[in-house]
């Protein structure tokens, strides 16, 4: 498992000791330490804990990801998620058209 990795990087990207950690998290420091080693597996409420005091995502202690907002982080402004769902509320017919006129609006550039 990854998980112990990250979560001793971003203890130490932190200038966090084991012992400041395991005070923020309410766990005594023997326990923090094993998670931290891997030598006990990390569990869910701990590791959502870990993520809320570091800003990171369960995705990235989980190394599903390397990026710290997670996987599902959209990089869409506004404007683009209402257009996203505005297009998916449509029937398939007026998806159709709605593509057509895209297809001639991106053409008359």
């Amino acid at each position: 498992m990854i998980a112990y990795q990250r979560i001793r990087d971003l203890r130490e990207d932190s200038d966090l000791t084991q012992r400041q950690v395991a005070e923020k998290l309410f766990l005594h420091l023997t326990q923090y330490r094993r998670y931290e080693c891997g030598e006990s597996e990390l569990p869910m409420n701990i590791a959502v804990n870990i993520a809320k005091l570091y800003g990171v995502s369960l995705d990235y202690i989980a190394g599903l990801t390397n990026k710290k907002s997670g996987l599902t982080q959209s990089s869409l402004n506004k404007e683009e998620t209402h257009l996203i769902n505005s297009f998916r509320q449509l029937n398939d017919k007026n998806k159709g058209r709605l593509l057509e006129r895209l297809d001639i609006l991106s053409d008359s550039r």
